[in-house]
Protein backbone atom coordinates (compact mmCIF):
# COMPACT_ATOMS: atom_id res chain seq x y z
CA UNK A 1 0.00 0.00 0.00
CA UNK A 2 1.09 3.80 -0.89
CA UNK A 3 2.23 5.94 1.93
CA UNK A 4 0.50 9.04 1.64
CA UNK A 5 2.05 11.91 -0.99
CA UNK A 6 3.34 8.71 -3.44
CA UNK A 7 2.40 8.23 -6.29
CA UNK A 8 -1.34 5.86 -6.81
CA UNK A 9 -1.15 5.79 -11.08
CA UNK A 10 0.70 7.82 -13.63
CA UNK A 11 1.52 11.29 -12.14
CA UNK A 12 -1.68 11.85 -9.57
CA UNK A 13 -0.06 12.00 -5.82
CA UNK A 14 -2.06 9.42 -3.12
CA UNK A 15 -2.84 13.32 -1.55
CA UNK A 16 -5.31 14.52 -3.98
CA UNK A 17 -7.72 11.83 -3.01
CA UNK A 18 -8.27 13.32 -0.02
CA UNK A 19 -8.86 16.90 -1.57
CA UNK A 20 -12.39 17.98 -0.02
CA UNK A 21 -14.30 19.05 -3.17
CA UNK A 22 -18.31 18.89 -4.32
CA UNK A 23 -20.03 16.75 -6.02
CA UNK A 24 -20.97 18.97 -8.77
CA UNK A 25 -24.90 17.87 -9.49
CA UNK A 26 -25.32 21.40 -9.67
CA UNK A 27 -22.92 24.44 -10.29
CA UNK A 28 -23.01 26.77 -8.43
CA UNK A 29 -23.47 24.21 -5.80
CA UNK A 30 -26.24 24.49 -2.69
CA UNK A 31 -24.01 26.22 0.02
CA UNK A 32 -24.08 29.28 -2.75
CA UNK A 33 -27.98 29.42 -2.29
CA UNK A 34 -29.09 32.49 -0.74
CA UNK A 35 -32.81 33.75 0.52
CA UNK A 36 -33.07 36.41 -2.15
CA UNK A 37 -34.55 33.69 -3.94
CA UNK A 38 -37.90 33.35 -2.93
CA UNK A 39 -41.31 31.84 -3.45
CA UNK A 40 -42.49 34.97 -5.94
CA UNK A 41 -39.09 34.80 -8.21
CA UNK A 42 -39.58 30.69 -8.07
CA UNK A 43 -43.41 31.24 -8.80
CA UNK A 44 -42.27 34.03 -12.02
CA UNK A 45 -39.31 31.19 -13.21
CA UNK A 46 -42.64 28.70 -13.42
CA UNK A 47 -44.55 30.76 -15.28
CA UNK A 48 -41.82 31.59 -18.30
CA UNK A 49 -42.91 27.39 -19.02
CA UNK A 50 -44.02 26.93 -22.47
CA UNK A 51 -46.17 24.52 -23.13
CA UNK A 52 -44.12 22.30 -25.08
CA UNK A 53 -41.34 22.30 -22.56
CA UNK A 54 -40.05 19.31 -21.40
CA UNK A 55 -39.92 18.80 -17.48
CA UNK A 56 -39.08 17.00 -14.82
CA UNK A 57 -40.53 16.22 -11.17
CA UNK A 58 -38.43 14.88 -8.40
CA UNK A 59 -40.85 14.42 -5.10
CA UNK A 60 -39.00 13.99 -2.01
CA UNK A 61 -40.25 11.55 1.17
CA UNK A 62 -38.17 13.08 4.40
CA UNK A 63 -38.90 10.50 6.50
CA UNK A 64 -37.54 6.77 7.34
CA UNK A 65 -38.49 4.07 9.74
CA UNK A 66 -34.74 3.72 10.58
CA UNK A 67 -31.91 5.96 10.56
CA UNK A 68 -28.76 4.82 8.45
CA UNK A 69 -26.00 6.12 10.02
CA UNK A 70 -24.07 6.54 6.56
CA UNK A 71 -26.97 8.88 5.01
CA UNK A 72 -26.41 12.54 4.02
CA UNK A 73 -30.22 12.64 3.32
CA UNK A 74 -32.59 15.35 4.55
CA UNK A 75 -34.84 12.83 6.29
CA UNK A 76 -35.89 11.69 9.90
CA UNK A 77 -36.66 8.87 11.46
CA UNK A 78 -40.27 8.17 12.58
CA UNK A 79 -42.28 4.72 14.19
CA UNK A 80 -45.43 6.55 14.15
CA UNK A 81 -47.44 7.02 10.48
CA UNK A 82 -49.22 10.21 11.62
CA UNK A 83 -46.56 12.71 11.29
CA UNK A 84 -46.15 10.52 7.22
CA UNK A 85 -50.29 11.40 6.80
CA UNK A 86 -49.80 15.01 7.45
CA UNK A 87 -47.15 15.54 5.26
CA UNK A 88 -48.71 13.71 2.05
CA UNK A 89 -51.60 16.21 3.13
CA UNK A 90 -49.43 19.08 2.50
CA UNK A 91 -47.62 17.99 -0.04
CA UNK A 92 -50.78 17.06 -1.99
CA UNK A 93 -51.45 21.02 -1.48
CA UNK A 94 -47.74 21.96 -3.17
CA UNK A 95 -48.68 19.44 -6.26
CA UNK A 96 -51.82 21.37 -6.32
CA UNK A 97 -50.22 24.77 -6.27
CA UNK A 98 -47.55 24.34 -8.65
CA UNK A 99 -50.10 22.83 -11.26
CA UNK A 100 -52.05 25.64 -11.12
CA UNK A 101 -48.99 27.93 -11.43
CA UNK A 102 -48.06 25.97 -14.86
CA UNK A 103 -51.54 26.06 -16.15
CA UNK A 104 -50.89 23.18 -18.06
CA UNK A 105 -47.45 23.79 -19.25
CA UNK A 106 -45.22 21.92 -19.33
CA UNK A 107 -44.63 18.14 -20.01
CA UNK A 108 -43.56 15.82 -17.99
CA UNK A 109 -40.78 13.46 -19.32
CA UNK A 110 -38.96 12.03 -16.19
CA UNK A 111 -40.90 11.76 -12.46
CA UNK A 112 -38.24 10.66 -9.49
CA UNK A 113 -39.59 9.49 -6.16
CA UNK A 114 -36.56 10.10 -3.59
CA UNK A 115 -36.36 10.43 0.11
CA UNK A 116 -36.28 9.15 3.03
CA UNK A 117 -37.71 6.45 2.19
CA UNK A 118 -40.71 6.46 -0.42
CA UNK A 119 -41.80 3.42 0.81
CA UNK A 120 -42.74 4.20 3.75
CA UNK A 121 -45.84 5.47 1.86
CA UNK A 122 -48.98 2.84 2.59
CA UNK A 123 -50.14 1.66 -0.69
CA UNK A 124 -53.12 3.32 -0.58
CA UNK A 125 -51.22 6.99 -0.32
CA UNK A 126 -48.96 5.98 -3.19
CA UNK A 127 -52.19 5.59 -5.00
CA UNK A 128 -53.14 8.96 -3.81
CA UNK A 129 -50.14 10.54 -4.30
CA UNK A 130 -49.43 9.38 -8.04
CA UNK A 131 -53.22 10.36 -8.72
CA UNK A 132 -52.87 13.67 -7.81
CA UNK A 133 -49.64 14.33 -9.89
CA UNK A 134 -51.41 12.94 -13.14
CA UNK A 135 -53.97 15.43 -12.51
CA UNK A 136 -51.88 18.56 -11.84
CA UNK A 137 -49.55 17.95 -14.32
CA UNK A 138 -49.15 17.12 -18.11
CA UNK A 139 -47.72 13.45 -18.22
CA UNK A 140 -45.90 12.20 -21.84
CA UNK A 141 -46.99 8.81 -22.51
CA UNK A 142 -43.71 7.66 -22.31
CA UNK A 143 -42.57 9.09 -18.76
CA UNK A 144 -39.50 7.34 -17.02
CA UNK A 145 -41.07 6.68 -13.42
CA UNK A 146 -38.40 5.95 -11.17
CA UNK A 147 -38.54 5.15 -7.63
CA UNK A 148 -35.98 4.75 -4.40
CA UNK A 149 -37.26 1.39 -2.65
CA UNK A 150 -35.67 0.36 0.90
CA UNK A 151 -36.20 -3.18 0.55
CA UNK A 152 -37.34 -3.91 4.33
CA UNK A 153 -40.38 -1.45 3.69
CA UNK A 154 -41.89 -3.76 0.54
CA UNK A 155 -44.28 -6.03 0.69
CA UNK A 156 -46.78 -7.39 -2.27
CA UNK A 157 -49.42 -4.56 -1.71
CA UNK A 158 -46.31 -2.04 -2.45
CA UNK A 159 -45.17 -3.73 -5.13
CA UNK A 160 -48.74 -3.68 -6.60
CA UNK A 161 -49.06 0.13 -5.72
CA UNK A 162 -45.98 1.58 -7.31
CA UNK A 163 -46.79 -0.61 -10.62
CA UNK A 164 -50.59 0.89 -10.88
CA UNK A 165 -48.89 4.26 -10.79
CA UNK A 166 -46.60 3.33 -13.52
CA UNK A 167 -43.31 3.07 -12.14
CA UNK A 168 -40.24 2.11 -15.01
CA UNK A 169 -37.28 2.29 -13.04
CA UNK A 170 -36.94 0.78 -9.53
CA UNK A 171 -33.39 2.02 -7.38
CA UNK A 172 -32.31 0.00 -4.44
CA UNK A 173 -29.88 1.09 -2.02
CA UNK A 174 -28.21 -1.87 -0.87
CA UNK A 175 -25.35 -0.13 0.19
CA UNK A 176 -23.10 -3.60 1.37
CA UNK A 177 -24.09 -7.18 2.29
CA UNK A 178 -21.45 -7.63 5.08
CA UNK A 179 -23.00 -7.90 7.76
CA UNK A 180 -20.30 -6.18 10.06
CA UNK A 181 -20.20 -3.05 7.80
CA UNK A 182 -23.94 -3.28 8.02
CA UNK A 183 -24.12 -3.40 11.41
CA UNK A 184 -21.53 -0.45 11.94
CA UNK A 185 -23.91 1.95 9.54
CA UNK A 186 -27.11 0.17 10.85
CA UNK A 187 -28.20 -0.57 7.78
CA UNK A 188 -29.14 -4.45 8.13
CA UNK A 189 -30.48 -6.01 4.67
CA UNK A 190 -30.04 -9.72 4.28
CA UNK A 191 -29.37 -10.04 0.13
CA UNK A 192 -32.40 -12.55 0.38
CA UNK A 193 -34.39 -9.66 1.28
CA UNK A 194 -32.43 -7.83 -1.60
CA UNK A 195 -33.13 -10.61 -4.08
CA UNK A 196 -37.03 -10.46 -3.12
CA UNK A 197 -37.87 -6.82 -4.53
CA UNK A 198 -35.37 -7.26 -7.67
CA UNK A 199 -37.70 -10.34 -8.34
CA UNK A 200 -40.82 -8.68 -7.43
CA UNK A 201 -40.38 -5.63 -9.47
CA UNK A 202 -39.33 -7.58 -12.39
CA UNK A 203 -42.37 -9.23 -12.02
CA UNK A 204 -44.72 -6.49 -12.60
CA UNK A 205 -43.24 -5.38 -15.74
CA UNK A 206 -40.51 -2.74 -14.39
CA UNK A 207 -37.90 -2.62 -17.06
CA UNK A 208 -34.96 -1.34 -15.42
CA UNK A 209 -33.48 -1.47 -11.69
CA UNK A 210 -30.61 0.00 -10.62
CA UNK A 211 -28.30 -0.85 -7.38
CA UNK A 212 -26.27 1.56 -5.10
CA UNK A 213 -23.02 0.33 -3.70
CA UNK A 214 -21.01 2.60 -1.72
CA UNK A 215 -17.27 1.96 -1.11
CA UNK A 216 -15.25 3.81 1.92
CA UNK A 217 -17.71 2.41 4.73
CA UNK A 218 -16.75 0.91 8.08
CA UNK A 219 -14.71 -2.26 8.38
CA UNK A 220 -14.97 -2.84 4.60
CA UNK A 221 -12.08 -4.26 3.13
CA UNK A 222 -10.97 -4.98 -0.49
CA UNK A 223 -11.89 -8.55 0.34
CA UNK A 224 -15.80 -7.71 1.22
CA UNK A 225 -16.42 -4.77 -0.82
CA UNK A 226 -15.50 -7.14 -3.78
CA UNK A 227 -17.49 -9.96 -2.38
CA UNK A 228 -20.57 -7.11 -2.63
CA UNK A 229 -19.90 -6.31 -5.70
CA UNK A 230 -19.99 -9.84 -6.98
CA UNK A 231 -23.03 -10.73 -5.22
CA UNK A 232 -25.17 -7.34 -6.49
CA UNK A 233 -23.81 -8.36 -10.01
CA UNK A 234 -25.55 -12.39 -9.85
CA UNK A 235 -28.98 -10.20 -9.52
CA UNK A 236 -28.12 -8.76 -12.98
CA UNK A 237 -28.80 -5.08 -12.46
CA UNK A 238 -29.50 -3.00 -15.30
CA UNK A 239 -27.25 0.22 -13.76
CA UNK A 240 -25.17 -0.08 -10.65
CA UNK A 241 -24.45 3.54 -9.12
CA UNK A 242 -21.09 2.99 -7.09
CA UNK A 243 -20.61 6.08 -4.53
CA UNK A 244 -17.26 6.82 -2.20
CA UNK A 245 -18.83 7.07 1.09
CA UNK A 246 -19.33 10.98 2.05
CA UNK A 247 -18.05 11.26 5.68
CA UNK A 248 -19.53 14.88 6.82
CA UNK A 249 -20.42 14.87 10.65
CA UNK A 250 -20.49 18.69 10.33
CA UNK A 251 -23.26 18.47 8.31
CA UNK A 252 -24.97 15.09 9.51
CA UNK A 253 -24.62 14.84 13.40
CA UNK A 254 -25.94 10.93 13.11
CA UNK A 255 -22.38 10.33 11.43
CA UNK A 256 -21.19 10.93 14.38
CA UNK A 257 -22.17 6.91 15.40
CA UNK A 258 -19.96 5.54 12.77
CA UNK A 259 -16.63 5.04 14.14
CA UNK A 260 -14.33 7.06 12.35
CA UNK A 261 -11.62 4.71 13.70
CA UNK A 262 -12.44 1.85 10.98
CA UNK A 263 -13.18 4.12 8.23
CA UNK A 264 -10.27 3.53 5.12
CA UNK A 265 -7.84 5.78 4.29
CA UNK A 266 -7.44 7.53 1.30
CA UNK A 267 -5.11 4.96 -0.67
CA UNK A 268 -7.37 1.84 0.60
CA UNK A 269 -10.33 3.89 -0.55
CA UNK A 270 -8.44 4.21 -4.17
CA UNK A 271 -8.09 0.82 -4.10
CA UNK A 272 -11.28 -0.27 -3.42
CA UNK A 273 -12.67 1.92 -6.07
CA UNK A 274 -10.82 0.71 -8.70
CA UNK A 275 -10.80 -2.94 -7.83
CA UNK A 276 -14.63 -2.93 -7.60
CA UNK A 277 -15.25 -0.71 -10.85
CA UNK A 278 -12.83 -3.35 -12.62
CA UNK A 279 -14.85 -6.12 -11.90
CA UNK A 280 -18.45 -4.56 -12.70
CA UNK A 281 -16.29 -3.38 -15.87
CA UNK A 282 -15.18 -7.41 -16.35
CA UNK A 283 -19.12 -8.37 -16.06
CA UNK A 284 -19.51 -6.75 -19.41
CA UNK A 285 -20.82 -3.23 -17.58
CA UNK A 286 -19.64 0.28 -19.64
CA UNK A 287 -18.19 2.69 -17.41
CA UNK A 288 -20.86 6.18 -17.04
CA UNK A 289 -19.11 8.69 -16.09
CA UNK A 290 -17.38 9.05 -12.73
CA UNK A 291 -19.14 6.38 -10.28
CA UNK A 292 -22.46 4.64 -12.76
CA UNK A 293 -22.10 1.64 -14.82
CA UNK A 294 -24.75 0.35 -17.24
CA UNK A 295 -25.67 -3.01 -18.87
CA UNK A 296 -24.40 -1.84 -22.78
CA UNK A 297 -27.97 -1.42 -24.04
CA UNK A 298 -29.47 0.48 -21.52
CA UNK A 299 -30.27 4.18 -22.00
CA UNK A 300 -27.92 5.53 -19.97
CA UNK A 301 -25.29 3.82 -21.83
CA UNK A 302 -26.20 4.88 -25.10
CA UNK A 303 -26.76 8.59 -24.11
CA UNK A 304 -23.30 8.14 -23.01
CA UNK A 305 -21.68 6.39 -25.89
CA UNK A 306 -23.82 9.59 -28.21
CA UNK A 307 -22.69 12.35 -25.91
CA UNK A 308 -25.93 12.93 -24.20
CA UNK A 309 -24.65 12.36 -20.87
CA UNK A 310 -26.30 14.68 -18.05
CA UNK A 311 -26.32 15.30 -14.56
CA UNK A 312 -28.09 16.49 -11.70
CA UNK A 313 -29.03 15.75 -8.14
CA UNK A 314 -29.92 12.47 -8.66
CA UNK A 315 -26.40 11.47 -10.16
CA UNK A 316 -26.09 10.43 -14.13
CA UNK A 317 -29.05 10.66 -16.40
CA UNK A 318 -29.91 10.45 -20.05
CA UNK A 319 -32.87 13.41 -18.99
CA UNK A 320 -32.30 16.27 -21.18
CA UNK A 321 -35.25 17.99 -19.40
CA UNK A 322 -33.71 22.31 -18.86
CA UNK A 323 -36.52 22.57 -15.97
CA UNK A 324 -36.62 19.77 -13.14
CA UNK A 325 -39.46 20.84 -10.52
CA UNK A 326 -38.55 19.59 -6.81
CA UNK A 327 -41.17 18.92 -4.77
CA UNK A 328 -41.47 18.50 -0.57
CA UNK A 329 -39.28 19.53 2.07
CA UNK A 330 -35.44 20.61 0.84
CA UNK A 331 -36.34 19.78 -2.71
CA UNK A 332 -34.21 21.83 -5.41
CA UNK A 333 -35.95 22.89 -8.20
CA UNK A 334 -33.18 24.26 -11.33
CA UNK A 335 -34.89 26.25 -14.12
CA UNK A 336 -32.89 27.95 -17.29
CA UNK A 337 -32.96 31.16 -14.76
CA UNK A 338 -31.53 29.20 -11.85
CA UNK A 339 -32.20 27.30 -8.87
CA UNK A 340 -34.73 27.43 -6.15
CA UNK A 341 -35.05 25.50 -2.73
CA UNK A 342 -37.34 24.85 -0.69
CA UNK A 343 -37.55 25.10 3.22
CA UNK A 344 -35.72 21.91 4.60
CA UNK A 345 -37.78 22.49 7.76
CA UNK A 346 -40.77 19.87 7.41
CA UNK A 347 -43.45 21.67 9.80
CA UNK A 348 -42.44 25.07 8.15
CA UNK A 349 -42.67 23.48 4.79
CA UNK A 350 -46.31 22.36 5.46
CA UNK A 351 -47.37 25.46 6.89
CA UNK A 352 -46.80 27.66 3.80
CA UNK A 353 -48.01 24.80 1.03
CA UNK A 354 -51.18 23.88 3.17
CA UNK A 355 -52.25 27.57 3.30
CA UNK A 356 -51.12 27.65 -1.04
CA UNK A 357 -48.16 29.50 -0.69
CA UNK A 358 -44.98 27.91 -2.42
CA UNK A 359 -42.03 26.83 0.15
CA UNK A 360 -39.14 28.45 -1.53
CA UNK A 361 -36.19 29.39 0.91
CA UNK A 362 -33.25 30.21 -0.86
CA UNK A 363 -31.61 29.81 -4.56
CA UNK A 364 -29.76 31.18 -7.05
CA UNK A 365 -30.17 32.93 -10.40
CA UNK A 366 -27.65 32.28 -12.77
CA UNK A 367 -25.61 34.79 -14.71
CA UNK A 368 -24.36 34.43 -17.95
CA UNK A 369 -21.01 33.35 -16.51
CA UNK A 370 -22.20 30.35 -14.25
CA UNK A 371 -24.16 28.94 -17.05
CA UNK A 372 -20.84 28.96 -18.86
CA UNK A 373 -18.69 27.18 -16.01
CA UNK A 374 -22.24 24.94 -15.43
CA UNK A 375 -21.67 23.72 -18.76
CA UNK A 376 -17.86 23.04 -18.45
CA UNK A 377 -18.18 21.43 -15.31
CA UNK A 378 -20.80 18.76 -16.38
CA UNK A 379 -19.20 18.20 -19.72
CA UNK A 380 -16.08 17.41 -17.70
CA UNK A 381 -18.55 15.39 -14.57
CA UNK A 382 -19.65 13.13 -17.70
CA UNK A 383 -17.55 13.35 -20.55
CA UNK A 384 -14.23 13.41 -19.40
CA UNK A 385 -13.41 16.48 -22.00
CA UNK A 386 -15.07 19.67 -23.28
CA UNK A 387 -14.74 21.06 -26.50
CA UNK A 388 -13.04 24.62 -26.06
CA UNK A 389 -14.36 25.82 -29.60
CA UNK A 390 -17.71 24.68 -28.25
CA UNK A 391 -17.93 27.09 -25.20
CA UNK A 392 -16.94 29.91 -26.92
CA UNK A 393 -19.44 29.22 -29.70
CA UNK A 394 -22.32 29.33 -26.78
CA UNK A 395 -20.88 31.42 -24.47
CA UNK A 396 -18.94 33.87 -26.12
CA UNK A 397 -15.61 35.75 -24.17
CA UNK A 398 -17.21 34.10 -20.91
CA UNK A 399 -15.98 30.91 -22.93
CA UNK A 400 -12.77 32.40 -23.93
CA UNK A 401 -11.87 32.85 -20.36
CA UNK A 402 -12.81 29.40 -19.34
CA UNK A 403 -10.60 28.04 -22.20
CA UNK A 404 -7.81 30.49 -20.92
CA UNK A 405 -8.34 29.10 -17.65
CA UNK A 406 -8.22 25.36 -19.24
CA UNK A 407 -4.65 26.28 -20.95
CA UNK A 408 -3.03 27.86 -18.00
CA UNK A 409 -4.36 24.39 -15.25
CA UNK A 410 -0.90 22.84 -13.56
CA UNK A 411 0.00 19.39 -14.88
CA UNK A 412 -1.78 17.47 -11.88
CA UNK A 413 -5.35 19.16 -12.95
CA UNK A 414 -5.11 15.92 -15.78
CA UNK A 415 -6.33 18.23 -18.74
CA UNK A 416 -4.74 17.76 -22.35
CA UNK A 417 -5.40 19.99 -24.91
CA UNK A 418 -5.67 18.19 -28.85
CA UNK A 419 -7.80 19.77 -31.84
CA UNK A 420 -9.72 22.35 -29.68
CA UNK A 421 -10.60 20.06 -27.10
CA UNK A 422 -9.30 19.36 -23.73
CA UNK A 423 -9.90 16.19 -22.43
CA UNK A 424 -8.64 14.41 -18.80
CA UNK A 425 -5.79 11.67 -19.00
CA UNK A 426 -7.00 8.65 -17.75
CA UNK A 427 -5.57 8.22 -14.79
CA UNK A 428 -6.32 11.52 -14.24
CA UNK A 429 -10.19 10.70 -14.51
CA UNK A 430 -10.97 9.33 -10.71
CA UNK A 431 -10.06 13.15 -9.47
CA UNK A 432 -12.17 14.15 -12.33
CA UNK A 433 -14.38 16.37 -8.91
CA UNK A 434 -11.09 17.90 -8.54
CA UNK A 435 -10.80 19.06 -12.22
CA UNK A 436 -14.01 20.63 -12.27
CA UNK A 437 -13.26 22.89 -9.18
CA UNK A 438 -10.54 24.02 -11.01
CA UNK A 439 -13.83 26.29 -13.09
CA UNK A 440 -15.41 26.71 -9.99
CA UNK A 441 -15.72 30.58 -8.66
CA UNK A 442 -17.68 30.32 -5.85
CA UNK A 443 -15.69 27.41 -4.17
CA UNK A 444 -13.57 29.76 -1.88
CA UNK A 445 -16.40 31.61 -1.37
CA UNK A 446 -17.88 31.16 2.42
CA UNK A 447 -16.80 28.34 4.49
CA UNK A 448 -18.71 25.50 2.91
CA UNK A 449 -17.14 22.10 3.77
CA UNK A 450 -17.16 19.28 1.35
CA UNK A 451 -16.09 15.14 1.14
CA UNK A 452 -13.06 13.29 -0.25
CA UNK A 453 -12.68 13.59 -3.92
CA UNK A 454 -12.40 9.63 -4.21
Amino acid sequence: MQRAGEQITGTVPATRYSEAVPRYTSYPTAPHFHAGIGAETFRGWLQQTGSSDDVSLYVHIPFCDRLCWFCACHTKMTRRYEPVAAFLDALLSEIKTVGNVLDGNGRIRALHFGGGSPTMLRPEDVLRLGAALKDAFNFADDAEISVELDPNDMDDARFDAFAAIGMTRASLGVQDFDPKVQTAINREQTFEQTRGVVDGVRARGVHSVNLDLLYGLPHQTLESVADTIRQALTLSPDRIALFGYAHVPWFKKHQTMIDEAFLPGPEERFAQQQETARIIREAGYEVIGLDHFAKPDDPLAVAAREGRLFRNFQGYTEDACRTLIGLGPSSVSRLPQGYAQNTPATANYERIVSEGGLATARGIALSEEDQARAWVIERLMCDFAFSGEEAIRLFGECGRRIVSEARQADEEAGLVEDGGTFSLRDEARPLVRSTAALFDQYLKRGGARHSAAV
